[in-house]
């Protein structure tokens, strides 16, 4: 029997060392062994392929084992020494070995105080294939998807998921690295910034092109430093003119009614064109007192059901000039207003908003963007004289342009609602103060008013009968669906798209939510080999797990 034992082992000590064999003997031997010599000697072996694997360091590789075996997720210094049996004063000389591997991405801080880190998910998920892999080269292929990878970035700082000293060094190797490949890269690079300077440029244009967020007020910088103290800096620097980000041009107090706004920032005309000039944004930004022209609208392939389609075709028709102008004069003879009012309304997603631009670049007119929960927080005090002023500012504009430009209320909801009967308090009455002005307006309308809304059962029976047009917009069917996941991802099979549409109703908004996503995790980390089941997950994600949302049965 004795020899029979002998002979099992002598078996197991010529096979083949595998990775996750040599991870599971350091991590059970390591246990109360104060990494004695004598627990040093028997691992040898298996702390040598540890090491050899990730490119780190024997005590590296032992603390490496270690924390998958106490985790691997949100493990602190005190559980190292505990794990092994040694004093807590000894965990402090495993900080620079476990600081060497975040900067390797082997391993990850998991709050701003660097108490606790973990294993990067990237790494564990290898080394359950039995392989061993670090945090990849992130290589892009232009700016877009450059920009991309600061989406994930920026939002793993928002959640504490990594340090921002962390992330300047990422933003630094990934600009390095990629400067031949994209022009912003390049630039940033070229500019030559100071770390801190570098990671708030980056910020803000992050937020214009990522979030379409164009004002940066204080409170959205605080993640972007480990202590108050420095976040105030700053901020008074910037508040005064004179951080040096100011200084050269590259950002700017708001302006209101032509009086700068210390308490909010953007980047300058100069930053949007010199380093934002590929993404189109240079053009002054859309204010009540300018249009957007069509020509800075970007044109995008839009996908309606049939009947929605025949509306959309129909209103791109009467929106021609030629056409526009016939029907004016025709509705004028009659006795007819001639103003053309036309509400969309429908669920969150489902193309309202970008439906009025891609009229507008189709035909040829500018958009006068009326954003009311912006405007709305301006009107207390001045309700009737601010109101009015739109309208004036919209008659002006359109007497200043060929073509009449379409006036759009956005998230229309808040004044078109329904009239409260016997107001009482202030704010009730100046609401319906609000909607007589519009009701009139609309009523002496000599040009094109859309309204968007998500709550058309709220909508006050006096503007329903204003509107001449009201298009229903519904969350596309199967077959729209197919055809958005395509136009998304276009290496999509046919198949993979019509099983997608037919397994998740989901609008053309979370449709490209889940194609974004899909991008993201391509420059990350290279091609899926089960594309279509990383796409169904991100499509429950995109859900919150709410199984109405798929279809019941066989997918064939």
């Amino acid at each position: 029997m004795e020899i029979e034992n002998d002979k099992n082992k002598t078996t197991k000590s010529k096979r083949q060392l595998t990775l996750l064999d040599a991870v599971e003997t350091i991590a059970s031997t390591a246990r109360n062994s104060q990494l004695s010599d004598e627990f040093m000697k028997q691992c040898k072996r298996e702390i040598k392929l540890v090491a050899d694997s990730y490119g780190i360091t024997a005590q590296q590789a032992i603390l490496f084992c270690i924390t998958l075996e106490c985790g691997p997720y949100h493990v602190r210094f005190n559980e190292l020494s505990s794990f092994l049996n040694m004093c807590n004063v000894k965990s402090l000389t495993f900080g620079i070995a476990i600081k060497g591997m975040i900067d390797m991405r082997i391993l990850r801080y998991c709050d701003r105080d660097k108490d606790s880190f973990s294993v990067n998910e990237n790494v564990l998920n290898a080394l359950r294939e039995n392989r061993a892999e670090v945090m990849p080269k992130v290589i892009i292929e232009d700016s877009f998807g450059l920009f991309d990878v600061l989406d994930v970035w920026f939002n793993w700082l928002n959640d504490d998921a990594i340090h921002p000293s962390d992330l300047i060094d990422d933003l630094n190797r990934l600009y390095q690295e990629n400067n031949s490949r994209a022009v912003f890269a390049r630039q940033m690079t070229d500019l030559k910034l100071d770390n801190q300077s570098m990671l708030i440029l980056s910020f803000f244009c992050h937020r214009l092109i990522n979030a379409d967020d164009d004002t940066i007020v204080p409170s959205q910088l605080t993640d972007l430093f480990t202590r108050r103290s420095a976040a105030k800096r700053v901020h008074c620097k910037m508040s005064d003119g004179s951080h040096p980000l100011m200084q050269a041009g590259w950002l700017e107090h708001m302006c209101n009614n032509g009086i700068a706004d210390n308490s909010a920032f953007r980047l300058t005309d100069k930053a949007r064109t010199e380093l934002l000039g590929e993404f189109k944004i240079a053009e002054p930004t859309v204010t009540l007192s300018g249009l957007m022209e069509p020509e800075g609208i970007k044109p995008k392939t839009m996908f309606y059901p049939v009947t929605m389609q025949r509306q959309i075709d129909e209103l791109n028709s009467f929106l021609d000039q030629e056409q526009f102008a016939q029907i004016q004069q025709r509705l004028s003879d009659s006795g007819f207003r001639t103003g053309f009012a036309c509400l969309f309304y429908g669920a969150p997603g489902t193309g309202k908003t970008e439906t009025v631009y891609q009229l507008a670049r189709a035909t040829g007119r500018g958009i006068m963007l009326v954003d009311v929960p912006q405007i709305k927080s301006k009107w207390v005090g001045d309700s009737e004289k601010n109101i009015k002023a739109i309208f004036d500012r919209y008659r002006s504009l359109a007497d200043k342009s060929d073509l009449t430009p379409i006036l759009l209320f956005n998230e229309a909801d808040a004044i078109f609602g329904v009239r409260k009967n016997g107001a009482e308090n202030a704010v009730d009455k100046m609401e319906n103060a609000i909607q007589n002005i519009i009701l009139q307006e609309m009523e002496n309308l000599n040009g094109i008013l859309i309204a968007t809304t998500n709550l058309a059962s709220n909508l006050d029976g006096a503007f329903e009968r204003r509107f001449l047009y009201k298009v229903r917009f519904e969350k596309p069917d199967s077959k729209v669906r197919s055809s958005i996941w395509h136009e998304m991802i276009p290496e999509l099979t046919d198949s993979e798209a019509m099983k997608l549409a037919d397994a998740y109703e989901l609008s053309g908004g979370q449709i490209e939510n889940v194609a974004r996503k899909h991008t993201v995790n391509r420059i990350l980390h290279g091609d899926s080999t089960n594309r279509l089941a990383l796409l169904m997950d991100y499509c429950k994600d995109e859900t919150l797990g709410k199984t109405s949302y798929q279809r019941m049965g066989f997918q064939g």
